[in-house]
């Protein structure tokens, strides 16, 4: 019996032998850099001794996770590089490896600077280093794919695109534009896909290839959305509000503005409550164009911003502290990540203007 099995196992062995070790070195790979960051790129823990003027501990954050929030939103400003790639050109000129490059330095720039302020629990550093081997590893896959076959079809199509090509373009700016304010698991991926097969058939080679190749990526994310979607409802959704405390305007002007609600007035200020991520960016804009000035965010005193400027000269920001500064994908233009008190947000909101250049976002926790 013991033989038979040995002999089974060798014939088995045999066939997956080459794929097993390649799957294990491709694994390696992609948890070097999970390694480099969590012994490189730690710095001394500081505690934090600011006292926060909201009293609801349900709803204050950890004031080093307005830091290890950007690794997550480098992806969203990677695919809106990718969307600007393709105004201009085909998938293969965006670049891929650059990209991936860019997300680890900042996130061990970024591991320093968030020990400075408290530091990061276990379970924050493993979903950085989790979206970042994941993000590694799409960006692998599509850099092999489209420097190879869908150069070569796009080498045989000329320069007119096709209506496939036009339709992965679209989705690229649309789903750039979802991802800075929705979960990326709730992008309707089979829709997409739908549309890419819909467009009409010219240029049969790029075309069926498009439909084949992209359309079998926008399958396999439609599929892996789903898990994620289950696995999210076990565990929990994150808390998608903020609580801010606001001085300088009364309790009817913030209400006033849009996905503004009034929680209570403190000695302070009024405590308010808003959505997260790219609304909350213009909700603070709006604040402080209307006078107002922000006190405190998720029990916070300090907060991280990041600001689009031009490619030359360097820039210096009147308030704040800059920690990095990185070139955007696919823009003539860089990316500062500047550190800055909640005290002082106000007049950096006004002093640059939401847009590019100017504010691109304010990091909540």
């Amino acid at each position: 019996m013991l033989r038979r099995l040995w002999t089974w196992w060798k014939r088995v062995w045999r066939w997956i032998k080459w794929p097993a070790i390649v799957l294990t070195v491709c694994i390696a790979l992609l948890l070097i850099p999970v390694g480099y960051v969590e012994v490189f790129c730690r710095g001394d823990a500081a505690p934090q001794t600011y006292q926060p003027l909201i009293a609801d501990a349900a709803v204050r954050r950890p004031e080093a996770n307005s830091y290890l929030t950007y690794p997550e939103w480098h992806i969203v400003f990677a695919y809106d590089g990718l969307a600007e790639s393709l105004k201009r050109g085909d998938e293969h000129t965006f670049g891929y490896f650059s990209s991936v490059r860019a997300f680890w330095k900042s996130t061990c720039g970024l591991m320093k600077t968030a020990d400075a302020h408290g530091g990061a629990d276990f379970g924050t550093r493993s979903m950085v280093h989790t979206i970042g081997v994941s993000f590694t590893a799409e960006m692998a896959v599509k850099a092999v794919y489209e420097e190879t076959i869908g150069r070569f079809t796009a080498w045989i199509r000329g320069g007119e695109k096709t209506p496939q090509d036009k339709a992965i373009a679209a989705t690229a700016v649309d789903y750039a534009a979802f991802l800075r304010q929705t979960p990326w698991y709730e992008y309707p991926f089979r829709r997409e896909s739908a549309k890419l097969w819909a467009a009409p058939m010219e240029g049969v080679i790029r075309g069926w290839e498009r439909r084949l190749g992209i359309g079998m990526e926008f399958t396999a994310k439609a599929l892996y959305a789903k898990a994620m979607a289950g696995a999210v409802a076990a565990t929990g959704q994150a808390q998608l509000i903020n609580r801010t405390v606001v001085s300088g305007l009364d309790a009817n002007a913030l209400s006033a503005i849009r996905d503004v609600k009034v929680v209570a007035t403190l000695p302070e200020g009024v405590e308010i409550e808003t959505p997260r991520y790219a609304a909350f960016t213009r909700i603070l804009a709006e604040i402080a164009s209307r006078g107002g000035a922000i006190r405190e965010i998720a029990g916070n005193d300090e907060v991280m911003v990041a600001i689009t400027i031009p490619l030359v000269g360097d820039v210096s920001v009147p308030y704040g502290t800059t920690i990095l500064r990185m070139a955007r994908d696919s823009f003539r233009s860089d990316r500062l990540l500047v550190n800055v008190k909640v005290s002082e947000l106000a007049a950096l909101l006004n002093a640059y203007p939401l847009g590019d250049p100017g504010i691109e976002h304010v990091f909540d926790y």
